[in-house]
């Protein structure tokens, strides 16, 4: 009988251990209840002061966690194991996430402070109507150089690439869609282009351009730039911001033909289990001026309109990272092409980098 006691005693004692560490891995996945949030974001993508606060104004305890890209970041809220309440993915990755169900829509009557949001960054082509997502951080693909390197010149345009005077002076991201997007708004096509005469033309135009380019590299085309050992580069706006900030010899032009503009954006995945905390988490991320403080702390374009007020002028006020409306108007988002069209893009991609070989 005490061998049969002790027994249980040790089977309860290992199902509560089982119990208890079960619920610390839930906490560190993401568990989450009325009181908890699981924010799952890109790294060092909040003013941290300002998670602080909203568990101040709300009693909400946050869980802050990051993803690396936006693969990783569908793959676990796929997996379906882990809560998370408020993600913020890129907008071609929204429209997988619609298309794969992984996505709750959300409740406009309770983001009263989307108002804030200027109209042009709404109503786009991967969420119409904003349903699953509000804009959080914008930028642009455009062309840093370095004016002292190419003997004075100015470049406005695509096309000014071409120019035989930059022989083995340009850096390329190794990207299919700002690659061949590149090659496609020089010719005055739109960078979501199926047509595969357009893309035959473009990935023709871009074999020329072969000889002005010095390599297609990742994430170090910023400390290459820096270092003055190309003079041009085709980068987004958030590395090109971190670019002239190390180095002010270099300046950041949008192509008048034409370019992408993207969004990170607020969404409530499938997984949520607080959703009232996640819109309340995203309406005081949408207030003017924790807008403004967030922007300021992270270093990217705001779409927040109200929230420029908060910011300094000479941040506002660089047309570089906060154009005019008109000069984007010709600017376009990453549709999401499909399996097969971007399986083509990639293919194109891949023949012109062996063409350079």
């Amino acid at each position: 009988m005490r061998k049969l006691i002790s027994l249980f005693a040790a089977v309860f004692f290992a199902s509560f251990v089982l119990l208890y560490v079960s619920a610390l891995l839930n906490k560190t996945e993401g568990y989450s209840g009325k009181n908890t949030l699981t924010v799952y974001n890109w790294g060092d993508y909040i003013d941290p002061a300002l998670i602080k606060k909203f568990e101040k104004q709300t009693g909400i305890k946050v869980i802050y966690q990051t993803f690396d890209s936006n693969e990783a970041m569908m793959a676990k809220i796929a997996q379906g194991g882990t809560t998370f309440d408020v993600a913020v993915p890129s907008e071609y990755a929204i429209s997988k996430m619609k298309e794969e169900g992984l996505l709750i829509p959300l409740d406009h009557s309770k983001l009263p402070n989307l108002k804030y949001i200027n109209p042009r960054f709404l109503n786009l082509s991967f969420d119409p109507g904003n349903k699953y997502s509000v804009p959080y951080f914008w930028g642009t693909v455009g062309i840093v150089y370095n004016p002292e390197m190419i003997g004075g010149k100015k470049i406005t345009s695509w096309n000014d690439l071409w120019d035989k005077d930059l022989r083995n002076q340009i850096l390329l991201v190794d990207g299919a869609r700002e690659v061949i997007g590149m090659g496609l708004n020089s010719l005055h096509y739109s960078l979501n282009d199926t047509n595969k005469k357009h893309l035959q033309e473009a990935k023709e135009k871009l074999d020329r351009l072969t000889p002005n380019v010095k390599a297609i590299v990742g994430d170090e085309i910023k400390m290459l730039l820096v270092n003055e050992e190309a003079a041009i580069g085709v980068v987004w706006s958030g590395d090109a911001a971190e670019i002239i900030a190390e180095n002010d010899k270099l300046d950041y032009v949008v192509p008048k033909e034409g370019s992408n503009l993207w969004f990170d954006n607020m969404v409530i995945p499938k997984t949520a289990k607080n959703i009232e905390g996640a819109h309340q988490f995203i309406n005081f991320m949408l207030d003017p001026k924790n807008a403004a403080q967030n922007a300021e702390y992270v270093g990217y374009s705001t779409p927040n309109e109200k929230a420029l007020d908060y910011l300094p002028k000479e941040v506002t006020e660089d047309k570089r990272f906060y154009p005019d409306f008109e000069s984007v108007g010709n600017l376009e988002v990453y549709e999401n092409l499909g399996k097969r069209m971007l399986a083509y893009y990639n293919e194109l991609f891949l023949q012109f980098k062996m063409h350079r070989k």
